[in-house]
C-alpha cells in the first residue's frame, strides 16, 4: 500500500471517529462528499500514466461505489 493512501486511511479513520462525536453527518452530506470523491478519482484515473497509480485509483473507486451503494 502507498504511503499517501494509508496516510488518507487514517485520516477517513480520525474524521469518522470525530463524527461519531459530533452526531455525524446528515446522509445527504455524506453522499455529496463521496460523489464529489469519486469525481475526483475519475479525472485522476483519465490522467494518470502509471499502471500501478490507476490499480490503486481503480481500488478506491471501488471502495467509493461500495459505501455510496450502502447509504439510504
Amino acid at each position: 500500500m502507498a504511503r499517501g493512501f494509508e496516510s488518507k486511511s487514517v485520516a477517513d479513520q480520525q474524521e469518522s471517529a470525530q463524527d461519531k462525536r459530533k452526531g455525524a453527518d446528515p446522509p445527504p452530506a455524506r453522499r455529496r462528499t463521496l460523489e464529489l470523491a469519486r469525481v475526483d478519482v475519475m479525472r485522476r484515473l483519465e490522467a494518470a500514466g502509471s499502471q500501478s497509480y490507476r490499480e490503486m485509483l481503480k481500488r478506491t473507486l471501488a471502495a467509493l461505489d461500495k459505501e455510496l451503494a450502502e447509504l439510504p
